[in-house]
């Protein structure tokens, strides 16, 4: 019994014991390190880099030798959409992932072809007799010589000459003006030098042979006579060209036809001067492309005060088109070119990365032109992102996340008041869909905004209301306006119709506004700009230029359509204020445009009836009035200045609105 209770007190003690040794002697952070461990993200699988097919359930080689790539689970996609892979740092550091910043700035895009050094054609002379005859000395012998102005080519016989020569003589023996003159002129006909006429006139002694000049200095070119050579009108002897300045024809693809314009520089290299650059610009591009090499002829000039530069030399050339407005850029090397597709990977930071399309512009050395799919500041990668985007694409939509578009902040849309609640300030309205804000057709209750009376409002009524959305959220009816009662009825029978207008011009002495108005598709109307008569009850001195309306339209005949009622859309104020008034003219300025009006009062602004200096519009002629006459006008406040758009005499026809209509009218 003894040894049966002193085991039992010995597991006790034992128990206690191990008990106390696991609390102890255990590491404390042994159970954090467990949870830990639990807590870290598991791979899903590994794949090969080259081969996403490749998949594997455990870390290795791929069949090329590389190391498998482990795939998370929020690798398959992140919070820029489907396609967004997760890799750990250690993983973009051993692929050895470079990014590189999405810029934005001007893109100099050099065009690089070939030419040919010409002669400057307009100051390229050809050599032509007006007369027959033998060349009896040719004073240069060969095509490239150097001559300069004023000395001499060939002495030419001819019988013609030597006839022309005589009658100058006689002329002048027998002292006939007329005749002198005759026959010295046509002496000037046949090109005979001036100094050859005048040592006939002094010497009075016929010359057989005439040596003609050169008429500037360059370099003989395509020399086609010897002496001895019998010449007449219309051969070409010789053409001396100036090197001075020399042309270079170049040509450029179709592809490149739009960024060349007159004047841009141009630079230009020769193989046999290796390090010399000449600079020039492109002197005029030729209208017409070569039909059978689809190229574009290219006129450039250059400065040749050395003569380094002959006809027919072969040149390199660099035309410089600079694009000036910002373009998106990349290097080129980030771009992924499929043949399909072309594709960058996006990188996120924190090891995240996508694969997204984009279209391709320009290429321009290392760096290539981004149309759309980028922004600048975005960051993208330029090593390493064949792997990533081999992982990326099997799941990728290829679009980056945008923002949405910003919405309106206001919207007006049609409307049936079902509920009035002065006590609460609000409304209960059944409106139509509201596109902008995605709103489907349904009843909801608004606040409405003090300026509005709704004492006015009833239930059943039919509103066109402004919506607008508050800076807390809220959703408040801030303009309110009433549709004919009957206008459902008239709308019914076809005749009347309600749509959005923006005024172009109030043509207030024939009752009439230019309108743009929305389509309507009950009478079959595109969306189009037409002239309205306006009916009696509508005050046209309300209304200006821009101001956005809902219109009824009403149908008052065959081909006839009157404008019945208008409301105006809420606005922002604008910085001119407009008003028209009648009055009277005391004096009129000319000079200085100003004409000092007696006006009548202003009831919309509370002014009572004054005196004062108003500036005309150049567009009114002020001619036509005179002191003393009763107008009325319509004038704008900007900045304190009172400026008149438009004034008609009240003697006068209505027709004879003397008003610029491309202004503000009200």
């Amino acid at each position: 019994m003894n040894n049966t209770k002193a085991i039992i007190l010995g597991c006790v003690i034992g128990g206690a014991m191990t008990a106390l040794a696991y609390t102890f002697l255990l590491p404390s952070d042994a159970p954090s390190n467990a949870a830990g461990q639990s807590t870290e993200p598991q791979p899903l699988y590994w794949v090969a880099p080259m081969d996403p097919n490749y998949r594997r359930d455990e870390p290795g080689k791929s069949p090329m030798g590389m190391d498998l790539v482990p795939v998370y689970e929020e690798s398959t996609g992140g919070n820029e959409g489907p396609g967004t892979i997760s890799i750990s740092p250690n993983v973009v550091n051993n692929l050895g992932v470079r990014t590189a910043s999405v810029q934005r700035r001007s893109l100099h895009v050099p065009i690089r072809t070939v030419g040919y050094v010409q002669y400057n054609e307009d100051t390229l002379i050809h050599i032509h007799p007006r007369v027959e005859g033998w060349v009896d000395t040719l004073h240069v012998k060969a095509s490239g010589e150097y001559v300069k102005k004023g000395e001499p080519l060939y002495s030419l016989y001819s019988p013609e000459l030597v006839n022309a020569q005589e009658e100058l003589l006689i002329a002048m023996r027998r002292g006939s003006d007329d005749l002198i003159n005759a026959a010295r002129s046509r002496l000037d006909a046949l090109q005979m030098p001036n100094e050859a006429i005048q040592s006939l006139i002094s010497s009075k002694k016929v010359r057989q042979t005439i040596t003609f000049s050169a008429p500037q200095t360059g370099f003989v070119d395509n020399l086609n006579i010897r002496e001895g050579f019998f010449i007449k009108p219309g051969n070409t002897l010789l053409s001396i060209g100036a090197l001075d300045e020399v042309w270079v024809d170049a040509e450029i693809f179709e592809r490149q036809s739009a960024q060349v314009t007159v004047g841009l520089p141009v630079t230009m290299t020769l193989d046999f001067l290796p390090g010399k650059t000449w600079e020039g610009e492109v002197d005029y591009v030729y209208p017409t492309l070569e039909q059978s090499t689809r190229t574009l002829r290219v006129r450039l000039r250059f400065k040749n005060a050395d003569y380094a530069l002959k006809p027919n030399m072969f040149a390199q050339i660099t035309i410089h088109s600079d694009f000036d407005s910002d373009n998106v850029l990349v290097p080129s090397e980030a771009v992924i070119r499929t043949g399909t597709q072309d594709r960058v990977v996006l990188a996120f930071g924190d090891g995240q990365f996508k694969s997204i399309a984009v279209d391709v512009g320009r290429v321009v050395e290392d760096y290539t032109e981004i149309t759309t799919g980028l922004i600048d500041g975005d960051q993208i990668v330029t090593s390493a992102h064949f792997l990533l985007d081999s992982e990326s694409s099997i799941s990728s939509d290829f679009k980056r996340m945008e923002a949405p578009d910003a919405l309106p902040s206001s919207v007006f849309t049609e409307a049936t008041i079902t509920d009035v609640m002065p006590s609460h300030n609000m409304i209960t309205v059944n409106h139509g869909a509201i596109s902008e804000w995605d709103w489907p057709e349904m009843t909801m209750d608004f606040t409405v905004a003090n300026h509005v009376d709704l004492t006015s409002l009833r239930q059943g009524m039919g509103a066109h209301i402004e919506i607008s959305k508050e800076n807390d959220g809220q959703y408040v009816v801030t303009t309110v306006h009433i549709i004919d009662d009957n206008a459902d009825t008239q709308t019914i029978n076809g005749r009347t119709i309600w749509t959005e207008a923006t005024i172009n011009s109030v043509m207030s002495s024939h009752k009439m506004l230019n309108l743009d108005h929305g389509a309507i598709e009950a009478w079959d109307w595109p969306a189009m700009t037409m002239d309205f008569f306006v009916a009696d009850t509508i005050d046209l001195s309300q209304l200006e230029a821009g101001m956005d309306l809902h219109i009824e339209i009403t149908k008052t005949g065959d081909s006839d359509y009157l404008v019945t009622t208008i409301h105006v859309k809420s606005a922002e104020p604008s910085s001119a204020q407009s008003a028209v008034v009648t009055g009277t003219i005391n004096a009129i300025n000319t000079q200085s445009r100003v004409v000092n009006i007696s006006r009548e009062a202003i009831p919309k602004w509370d002014r009572p009836a004054a005196t004062l200096d108003f500036t005309v519009s150049d567009a009114i002629d002020i001619s036509q009035f005179t002191v003393g006459a009763d107008i009325t006008f319509t004038f704008e406040i900007t900045d304190g200045n009172f400026r008149i758009l438009s004034i008609q005499s009240e003697s006068q026809d209505a027709s004879m609105d003397h008003s610029n209509h491309g202004g503000a009218h009200e």
